[in-house]
């Protein structure tokens, strides 16, 4: 039998892509070797309010996994510290008892906190781990220290005209990163068309070298606005505001 294992962060990047480049949900569940019901579902439930966002997808998917421990029994504890006592990875755990029919399954990412709160307790389950660490950070509890984001003004600032997609020149701009984190991309989508920039960054997004492309792409396209989400790489936004274009941020998720 196939054991089931949770969509890594990696996988829903891809999937984010994907929806970008106007890929079916057969031709994604392909890409990723997972069943189409997986994607649907993955997409239906991590959503937001504008739409599926690989991070945010990620995020409301680890704060679920962290919810699902607070109706575990002492008997599903003791099992769990069995398994990680016979050598089991968190990985194989959390897909063991998913098989295996448990309702409320904790995600691997709560079983290694789990082990390392038990370390700082004085507890030995981590040297059952194959590989050592000496810490491992959530994934949602990651802090981005690269440039912070000044100025800012919040998409409630914009125009109507903009919302309701009356005129061309109006973006959207974000970031995708590779499969394990190499190289990434710029989109820039103009908002009523559809019409999209594509821009390989290679191995880094700094936000000089980010805001030059959208600098670049939106002189070329004649834009009037851009908005971005909240990453890092658009801290230095002033500059694209400084030839004209209005710029804008999303809410924070």
């Amino acid at each position: 039998m196939k054991q089931y294992t949770q969509l890594s962060q990696d996988e829903r990047y891809e999937i984010y892509a994907a929806l970008k480049s106007k890929i079916s949900l057969s031709e994604i569940a392909r890409i990723l070797n997972r069943s189409k019901s997986t994607i649907s579902r993955e997409i239906r439930r991590n959503q937001g309010q504008r739409g599926y966002r690989a991070k945010q997808a990620h995020d409301k998917a680890q704060q679920r996994c962290y919810r699902k421990t607070s109706s575990l029994t002492d008997f599903a504890y003791a099992y769990i510290q069995y398994l990680i006592k016979a050598c089991w990875s968190p990985e194989q755990i959390a897909s063991a008892l998913i098989v295996r029919g448990w309702l409320d399954v904790p995600c691997h990412e709560w079983i290694y906190q789990y082990i390392y709160n038990n370390k700082a307790e004085g507890g030995m389950l981590y040297k059952f781990l194959r590989h050592q660490k000496t810490y491992r950070k959530r994934g949602f509890k990651n802090h981005d220290r690269r440039g912070q984001l000044t100025n800012r003004r919040s998409i409630h600032e914009r125009d109507p005209v903009i919302d309701h997609r009356q005129r061309l020149g109006d973006f959207e701009g974000d970031t995708v990163i590779g499969k394990h984190h190499k190289g990434a991309l710029l989109t820039l989508v103009e908002r009523k068309s559809l019409y999209v920039h594509i821009v390989h960054l290679g191995e880094t997004r700094i936000s000089s070298k980010t805001i030059d492309h959208c600098i670049d792409r939106l002189k070329m396209s004649h834009a009037s606005s851009v908005t971005f989400d909240n990453g890092k790489e658009f801290s230095e936004h002033q500059r694209i505001a400084d030839q004209g274009i209005d710029t804008y941020f999303a809410d924070p998720y």
